[in-house]
């Protein structure tokens, strides 16, 4: 098996990388920086550095994947952004963070990884509860709630795109003990992660485009 994941250097694009490599995946994973790719290189993962808010670092991406064909990929980067209440104005700083890194990034890579998803392929983007309209009781953290809900509108389109060749799916990972999750989070990240891979080996023609929680469960858009 092929795997690859962009946005691995820790938390749980890390743990992604960590348990395909012990089930013996050939996985290809990116970092920002040189400790991201340390981390990558010691589970024995192929690793090259990839900044999703970086138009030319993002353009690479097809150079570095170039005649591979990937049975998994995962999209994994992504940021919080300001915790704030809901009608609370960004600032134009951390609008375009959040934007760039969790719906443009995206972007710009999806077109990339048309050619490199092996026949009946599985990809994957990271999503939210949070970004959810249906299931929405709450405002807090509204811009990073808008960009998880466009981030789930562009997956949408992929999977419309990509229809026939790859199944195209987002996930809710739950509320997960990492650094954006924080130490108070429910949910271990080897739990998240295991129920993701789980999920992915599962889902067929039927799910594309579907939005499911961590354990496979269907959630609202």
């Amino acid at each position: 098996m092929k795997v690859l994941v962009l946005g691995a250097s820790r938390g749980i694009g890390l743990e992604f990388v960590r348990q395909y490599r012990e089930e013996g995946a050939a996985v290809t994973a990116t970092a920002r920086d040189d400790e991201g790719l340390a981390r990558l290189k010691a589970l024995g993962a192929t690793a090259f550095k990839l900044d999703v808010v970086d138009p030319v670092s993002a353009a690479g991406l097809a150079w570095h994947v170039e005649g591979l064909a990937f049975d998994v990929v995962i999209l994994n980067a992504g940021v919080m952004g300001p915790r704030h209440g809901g009608l609370e104005p960004p600032t134009q700083a951390d609008f375009d963070l959040v934007m760039h890194t969790n719906v443009l990034g995206p972007m710009w890579l999806l077109p990339q990884l048309k050619d490199v998803l092996a026949p009946e392929g599985r990809l994957a983007v990271l999503s939210s509860r949070m970004g959810s309209i249906g299931l929405r009781t709450a405002p807090n953290a509204w811009l990073y709630r808008a960009s998880k809900a466009a981030l789930n509108s562009v997956l949408k389109d992929a999977s419309l795109a990509l229809q026939g060749q790859a199944v195209c799916v987002a996930f809710h990972p739950g509320w997960v003990r990492t650094d954006m999750g924080g130490a108070g989070a429910d949910l271990p990240v080897t739990d998240s992660v295991s129920g993701m891979r789980a999920t992915l080996q599962r889902v067929g023609p039927a799910d594309n485009g579907g939005f499911f929680n961590f354990d496979g469960s269907p959630l609202s858009w």
